[in-house]
């Protein structure tokens, strides 16, 4: 559910124009689209009724799009693909809508083309663990049916509920597990693919390894949309661990907590597959958004850290995080834990740190950065712009905007969320944070997107992370694929 009307995006960003090459939608349109689709394939409205639609998960961005079309079948995708390639009609593909750099909705009036109801299971191979899916099948029931099955999905995110497996694919989510089980560019095995123009590009049999000429799925993968819509996917599960186990970690400073993940690497090895950490700001946030639900730790903290292991072994893998803390304590690396005793304790734990985006956005909106540093300079960024916005005298209690500045992340693969927790978006707040951000980024040699991808939010900063011939190959790809520029404009490159 939407919260609140966000502001127009046309009007929040007034420089950004439409493009006059797009045909404006008609009634002749609209008659082909019936021609081919079943009535329930089809919503037509006023903009502000499909808010749901038109707007982000944020309250940031808002389009204006009169139009969603959900196919049911990659060929319905691909007639659809056709048509607006060959009359010039602006469109972005949507999956859960849970995006966070405005990527999954339009800017003007595109046309929405929604992947929900592609959502079927196409095949699993328990022996190889390939599972084949159709692009809508929401995460959450991905998971759920590889549980079934004794595997598991390889990437779990706070948004499982709502978010897509090809959307995932799209964006190249990173998730709360990349340190056990790695990246999507690694565990996609083949992708369906619907081109510009309708045509339907296919590896979804792919075996693990195949080295017979370019691998073209990693173009798509990461690619947000702009040069193709992802419709099916195949990909690597792992099998389900037998034994799970986690502890909610008080610390006194960011430097302890890079000590403790050299100790857990060390010692936890083979069955670590989470190591989270939160600044004290984001879990005050979480206790007033969680409210009646008690906290885990006797005090508050600087910092908290969340270690996960996944094994075979329950008994061993409790002892082994038991001795683990145990001898944290007594090196004083950390202040307080708490350890999860069975499986409702365990969720528990996880509740705490998943439940920090919605409590950041629960008060109005927020701004969000995603980043990755050097582990050394992970914590420094957000410093930066909290002294930044307190020297304008933004943060506090109302009126001043903001209500917090906060950081959290992956210790295990280097990636800060910072997320500025606000009543309401102004440019006065937007302007102290860029291009600020981006070119403190530059300065550590970081990248200003470590797994939310470009979208709108970080369109035309490409050149803090990527080097000029970078970008103009990227460039070159789009315009092969996609030469009308008809598939998510305003966006990416």
């Amino acid at each position: 559910m939407v919260a609140i009307a966000a502001q127009l995006t046309a009007e929040a960003y007034p420089k950004v124009h439409r493009n006059p090459d797009y045909k404006v939608l008609n009634d002749e349109d609209l008659k082909f689209f019936h021609s081919i689709l079943d009535d329930d394939e089809i919503i037509e409205a006023n903009g502000d009724d499909l808010v749901t639609y038109n707007q982000d998960w944020m309250n940031k961005y808002r389009g204006q799009s009169n139009l969603v079309l959900l196919p049911k079948s990659t060929e319905k995708v691909s007639k659809i693909m056709k048509y607006c390639n060959e009359h010039k009609l602006a469109v972005v593909p949507q999956g859960g809508n849970t995006d966070l750099v405005g990527a999954s909705v339009p800017v003007f009036d595109e046309i929405i083309l929604s992947l929900r109801q592609m959502n079927k299971v196409r095949e699993f191979d328990p022996v190889s663990g390939a599972f084949k899916c159709d692009a809508g099948v929401v995460m959450r029931d991905a998971h759920q049916f590889l549980s079934d099955n004794d595997h598991i999905f390889p990437l779990d995110l706070p948004s499982r509920n709502a978010c897509q497996v090809g959307g995932v694919v799209s964006t190249n989510a990173g998730g709360l597990n990349l340190l056990r089980y790695g990246s999507l560019h690694g565990n996609v095995l083949g992708l369906e693919v619907v081109l510009p123009n309708g045509e339907i590009i296919s590896n979804i049999d792919a075996l693990r390894k195949d080295n017979t000429g370019y691998d073209l799925k990693q173009l798509f993968i990461g690619a947000e949309g702009t040069i193709g819509v992802i419709t099916g996917v195949s990909i690597l599960a792992a099998p389900k661990p037998k034994a799970l186990n986690n502890t909610f970690i008080g610390l006194e400073s960011f430097d302890i907590v890079q000590d403790l993940f050299v100790k857990a690497k060390k010692e936890l090895s083979e069955i670590l597959s989470a190591f989270e950490f939160m600044d004290n700001g984001s879990i005050k946030c979480t206790i007033e958004y969680l409210k009646d639900e008690p906290f885990l730790l006797k005090k508050q903290h600087p910092f908290y850290v969340l270690i996960e292991t996944s094994g075979s072994n329950q008994q061993h893998d409790q002892e082994k995080l038991s001795a683990f803390i145990k001898s944290a304590l007594e090196e004083k690396l950390i202040s307080e834990s708490h350890m999860a005793a069975d499986i409702d304790e365990y969720n528990k734990i996880w509740t705490w740190r998943k439940s920090v985006p919605p409590a950041c956005n629960s008060y109005g909106g927020m701004y969000k950065y995603d980043m990755s540093l050097k582990l050394k300079d992970l914590y420094s960024v957000s410093d930066a712009v909290t002294k930044r916005l307190n020297a304008a005298g933004l943060i506090g209690d109302a009126p001043k905007p903001i209500v917090a500045s906060v950081g959290y992340g992956h210790v295990g693969d280097g990636n800060i969320h910072l997320n500025i927790a606000v009543r309401e978006f102004t440019k006065q707040i937007e302007d102290l944070l860029e291009p600020f951000v981006y070119e403190y980024i530059q300065s550590k040699k970081g990248s200003i997107s470590a797994e939310h991808g470009i979208g709108f939010h970080k369109h035309g900063h490409l050149h803090y992370s990527r080097s000029e011939i970078e970008i103009r190959f990227m460039k070159e790809i789009k315009k092969h694929y996609d030469p009308n520029a008809i598939l998510n404009p305003y966006k990416y490159v």
